[in-house]
């Protein structure tokens, strides 16, 4: 198209019979289809020397470790959690399976009996190498939970699902009901009179210390509505989140 233009306003400019408008619109149309043929030619060639930047992937391993460690640090050991316990260059103390005992003790080689409940995983492996510093020079210890049995919390009564459910960290007593597949058509939800309860929701907490019974209201429309949040407390293990 561009040759045409230019054999045409070639023989324009030959041709006496042609205005002098014509042949400078022709021209500005030529110069134009030359700028963008020239763009065209440079883009072309700057796509094919451009290289990506080389982008290098997070390894699986350093990955994994972001990932779940937030979860491993906030977890807090219970009553019934099987823990798998190593300790490095120490043959007879590889994979030790142990079981939290219900009063929260553990019992392991060199040193006897500690209170794994309510410690995280990582506090756990520094109290053991303290104790084991005794016997071993620079005891070097590792903590895997194997199974979280003990970190467990009910929910019964008008919820989709009630049951008793496994939990890796702590939750709250929304998230306990969200978990239970939220409230049936038929929970009373209502603010209710001074009882036994005292002043509080019908839904409630009930958390057994030792041989009595603590019991936490809980006014479920409140919190939805983003008052009294102080009554959504966190839930510690074997707590029973009941709804009437």
């Amino acid at each position: 198209m561009l040759y045409f233009n230019l054999i045409f306003t070639t023989r324009q400019l030959n041709c006496p019979k042609v205005g002098f408008d014509s042949i400078f619109n022709r021209t500005v149309i030529i110069l134009k289809q030359l700028v963008t043929l020239v763009i065209l030619i440079l883009t072309s060639i700057s796509i094919s020397f451009a290289e990506p930047k080389p982008v290098t992937p997070p390894t699986g391993s350093s990955a994994a470790v972001a990932e779940i460690k937030p979860d491993i640090d906030s977890y807090l050991l219970a009553p019934g959690d099987l823990l798998e316990i190593s300790v490095w260059k120490e043959e007879s103390m590889q994979k030790e399976q142990i079981l939290v005992a219900p009063d929260g003790n553990i019992t392991f080689p060199l040193v006897g009996t500690l209170m794994a409940a309510g410690k995280s995983i990582s506090a756990l492996e520094i109290a053991l190498a303290a104790k084991l510093a005794d016997y071993i020079a620079d005891p070097v210890v590792n903590v895997k939970l194997f199974q979280n049995l003990g970190n467990t919390i009910f929910v019964i009564g008008k919820v989709t699902k009630p049951g008793q459910y496994p939990v890796n960290r702590r939750i709250d007593v929304m998230q306990a009901l969200s978990l239970a597949g939220g409230l049936t058509p038929f929970a009373d939800t209502s603010w209710l009179f001074n009882d036994i309860l005292g002043d509080g929701g019908s839904i409630h907490v009930l958390r057994r210390v030792g041989n009595k019974v603590q019991v936490f209201p809980f006014d479920y429309n409140d919190v939805l509505n983003g008052k009294n949040l102080e009554q959504n407390i966190l839930l510690e293990p074997g707590d029973t989140v009941s709804v009437p």
